[in-house]
């Protein structure tokens, strides 16, 4: 049962030197803002250095892998590729193209339009997928498949009564790519997410959507069919209870909370305190104040 103990000393050393690699949440773990967390990036080379996996599962559906992977470098993290990034608009993608196309070709039915909102790094993974979204100057006219609903800082009520309207199909899929229901700002305000944006649209429609992200385990599935990664060997950093901590619980890892970005200590706490089943299942195995505490347990 995992207990929120302080991860440090011996602990660390024995739970870094049995593990395989290391998931990371990035806002709020790697950086905050246009900052690194200090110690961010000396960490990924140790582990690195020692032959450990260093993989990034991320819920922002704002940017591309492509434009994450660039902030990745300018932040300061030397080597990051994109095959190394799972991203809610990534995993949306991958998921969509394996329920709309298959096997099929590309002319099928099946492979009919999807209506996105979103920015333009959610809608350039899909169109990379081979996916082809309503609006776009070459879509062909036919039953609208999908509905996926990301982070859209322009979400208007006629972008909802459209959504809708395709959604009166019940062939029409219903998607969200996280369920975020908020997000810190840098001024210590929040600005509604996807999750806000969702229950609009379930609200509106009377339909369930399918959540792709964390801590939904589809993230996990696609990194084990391309790394084959053992999860029993795996640790899950993150600053969410319940999305990071929640999705390591959902796919067997050892959880580590990092106190840099949203939840608090003390929740963790008030969880391991309940006797609600659910509420353990936010507890993580292990806390530290920032990623930087992880590396004495890579010492050379």
């Amino acid at each position: 049962m995992a207990g929120c103990r302080r991860l440090s000393g011996s602990s660390l050393r024995e739970v870094l030197g049995e593990a395989q690699g290391v998931l990371f949440d990035c806002d709020g773990v790697l950086w905050t803002g246009e900052r690194a967390v200090p110690g961010a990036a000396e960490l990924l080379e140790r582990l690195s250095r020692h032959g450990k996996a260093a993989l990034f599962v991320s819920n922002n559906s704002r940017r591309s892998v492509t434009e994450l992977e660039r902030r990745f470098s300018r932040l300061g993290f030397r080597g990051v590729r994109g095959e190394q990034v799972f991203s809610s608009a990534l995993c949306s993608a991958l998921f969509l193209r394996q329920r709309l196309l298959g096997d099929a070709a590309g002319d099928s039915p099946a492979a009919g339009p999807v209506f996105v909102l979103g920015g333009e790094g959610l809608r350039g993974e899909l169109r990379d997928a081979g996916l082809r979204l309503v609006g776009d100057p070459e879509e062909e006219r036919g039953p609208v498949r999908a509905v996926l609903v990301g982070y859209d800082d322009q979400f208007t009520f006629a972008k909802l009564s459209e959504a809708c309207a395709y959604l009166r199909d019940p062939q029409c899929l219903l998607v969200a790519t996280d369920p975020d229901p908020w997000h810190p700002l840098s001024d210590g305000q929040c600005t509604p997410g996807t999750g806000s944006l969702t229950a609009a649209v379930e609200t509106a429609s009377g339909r369930k959507a399918m959540v792709v992200g964390k801590p939904n385990t589809y993230m996990f599935e696609c990194i084990v069919e391309r790394f084959g990664v053992d999860p029993s060997r795996m640790l899950m950093v993150g600053d969410r209870l319940e999305t990071d901590i929640l999705f390591g619980k959902n796919c067997g890892l050892d959880t580590v909370l990092t106190l840099t970005g949203v939840s608090r200590l003390e929740e963790a706490q008030a969880y391991m305190a309940s006797d609600s089943p659910a509420a353990k299942d936010l507890v993580p195995h292990y806390y530290v104040d920032s990623i930087a505490d992880l590396i004495p347990g890579l010492d050379e």
